[in-house]
């Protein structure tokens, strides 16, 4: 098969580097801290507490920018409508027409009878030592700078000791950021405002799996690549596949999905029911374990992707897929990424069941044979992936080939060796730390744009034409079977102007999927930024709607505050 000596080509010579690219970046962003100690409303005792790091797990981005001065501004009545952060033009940061890419927030004194009552509850899981509040803080994997960080990290051990946090913080109208894994792209876990970072991640246990309804119950903050570990013996699997690093309760959070999203859905259809604890501390469970259910309104949805602005997730069951007793990876050559988007379209009208179809561009394919040393033709490129029984992989295999040489495809190899198809499929996830190789001293825009279908060519079309000429470097990838492209946008950050150009080509391709009925985040969230894209997307109506709904559950604002619902929206 022409497979074998391509596939030898693919895997003879790659580079250890991706551990070292995390590091340098790592060393980079801290050596970029500036002098905040001083303006800290708390001492920094230095003190015993659990260190998480995140570059051990291995992150979709690390692109993460250096913090600023911290605001000193006392703020004794959070309000809905607060705009102590706007700029000279009268913008708040997220409102609609704001470009600033600087997370600011009024910070107020953090009450010592707050740090008391914390310590009562979590004893040695929390700190005040200003390098875990800083790494809480800062923004990993978003070139958004950031004003205030934490002013205390805790580590609940059970959902008691979530209630009661939030309780007492409810209590100090004291602002609450819960934290997961730190792979969140759009600011959802910085602390504009200061406050308490709940991170969960002491929380990630399995706290039961029923393998003949193919659900299992568990604690926020295990992974879901630690999930699937523990699932694979059952013959089980959870079928979303983020960035690695990313936990289950920050996946409800941001409503996420991954490549296998064209075949199982997104989280919000993969969630049975959710356990939160609210605002004012009440825990509420969201519904039954049954497959589905009439009964009241659909409050799962509602909390999932509310990035932690309703409530803190404490325990979620999850749907769960066997494992497919089959599986094709294939791969395909194409003159432009028109003709990629055309088949992907082509694939999903024919009725074919991929659970997979990843677009890759031109330029991403260079960084990957740059970063790894390999030889693959630097032209778009399609991957699949067919699933199910022997006979049945193989005849939709065969049937993509044709409507791909329908389509100007060329080189079409598949896969069916299990070591192949991982190798295939590593190169997948890894190919945006290819891209950020190429620059290590750049950050990064993602875009993150979804549209209908028979849009997808069309976007992606206008897209390449607009990154094409631009000077900076720009990478293409896409879940092309459900219409969701991502940009990896580099860009010099000490470059006022490449900054610019940045935020510009990303603006063009949220206006561009608004056009065609789509949506600026398909699957990253809004966080902070996004949000001067939701009322051209909603509607001021729905935007109400929300800040309604936020307003009746979280009445003193302290859940994750200045996210997700643009600062102009008010009553």
């Amino acid at each position: 098969m022409a497979f074998s000596s391509w596939f030898s080509r693919l895997r003879s010579s790659s580079k250890p580097f991706y551990g070292n690219l995390r590091q340098s970046l790592l060393n980079r962003n801290m050596a970029q801290t500036s002098e905040i100690g001083e303006a800290l409303l708390i001492s920094d005792t230095k003190k015993q507490a659990p260190i998480f790091s995140w570059a051990s797990s291995l992150l979709p981005l690390a692109l993460a920018v250096s913090a600023g001065s911290l605001s000193l501004h006392a703020h004794t009545n959070p309000s809905l409508c607060d705009a102590s952060d706007a700029d000279p033009r009268g913008l708040s940061f997220g409102d609609k027409g704001s470009r600033d890419y600087l997370v600011k927030g009024s910070h107020k004194d953090f009450p010592q009878e707050l740090v008391n009552e914390l310590k009562a509850i979590c004893q040695d899981d929390m700190t005040i030592d200003y390098d875990e509040r800083y790494f809480h803080g800062k923004p990993h994997n978003s070139f958004h700078k950031v004003v205030n960080i934490p002013d205390v990290v805790v580590f609940p051990r059970s959902e008691d000791e979530v209630s009661k946090i939030v309780k007492c913080c409810n209590k100090y109208k004291v602002p609450i950021v819960p934290y997961g894994g730190a792979t969140s792209l759009e600011g959802q876990t910085l602390s504009p405002q200061g406050g308490v970072c709940i991170n969960m991640t002491l929380m990630k246990g399995v706290k039961s799996l029923h393998v003949e309804d193919m659900d299992v119950v568990v604690e926020p903050g295990i992974g879901w690549i630690e999930l699937n570990e523990y699932l694979e013996p059952y013959g089980l699997f959870f079928p979303l596949d983020p960035g690695p690093g990313a936990t289950i309760g920050g996946m409800c959070a941001t409503r996420c999905s991954g490549s296998l999203a064209v075949r199982y859905g997104t989280m919000r259809d993969n969630v049975i029911n959710l356990k939160a604890v609210l605002a004012n501390g009440d825990i509420i469970k969201t519904g039954s374990r049954a497959r589905k259910s009439a009964a009241g309104y659909d409050l799962t949805r509602l909390m999932i992707g509310s990035e932690g602005t309703l409530g803190v997730i404490t325990e979620v069951t999850l749907r769960l897929q066997k494992i497919p007793q089959y599986s094709v990876v294939a791969m395909c050559n194409f003159p432009t990424v028109k003709d990629a988007a055309d088949v992907a379209i082509a694939t999903m009208l024919a009725g074919i069941q991929v659970s997979r179809v990843e677009l890759l561009d031109e330029v991403l394919v260079k960084a990957i044979n740059t970063a790894n040393g390999k030889n693959l033709p630097e032209v778009p490129t399609l991957m699949f992936e067919f699933v199910g029984t022997e006979a049945y992989s193989r005849e939709q295999t065969l049937i993509v080939q044709k409507i791909a040489s329908d389509h100007n495809g060329s080189d079409f190899i598949f896969a069916e060796d299990p070591e192949a198809k991982k190798d295939l499929w590593r190169i997948r996830k890894e190919a945006l730390w290819a891209c950020f190789a190429m620059e290590p001293s750049f950050e990064a825009i993602i875009s993150d744009v979804c549209v209908p279908l028979s849009h997808l060519a069309e976007l992606i079309s206008r897209s390449k034409v607009e990154i094409d000429a631009s000077p900076l470097l720009c990478a293409v990838i896409a879940h092309a079977g459900d219409g969701n492209f991502h940009t990896a946008i580099l860009f010099d950050s000490s470059q006022e102007e490449q900054r610019r150009e940045a935020d510009r080509l990303n603006h063009f391709m949220v206006h561009a999927a608004l056009s065609m009925e789509g949506t600026c985040s398909g699957e990253h969230g809004v966080g902070t930024g996004k949000m001067k894209y939701l009322e051209k997307e909603l509607g001021v109506e729905a935007l109400n709607t929300m800040r309604i709904i936020k307003a009746t559950l979280d009445p003193n604002n302290i859940m994750n505050p200045g996210k997700l619902i643009p600062p102009h929206v008010c009553f």
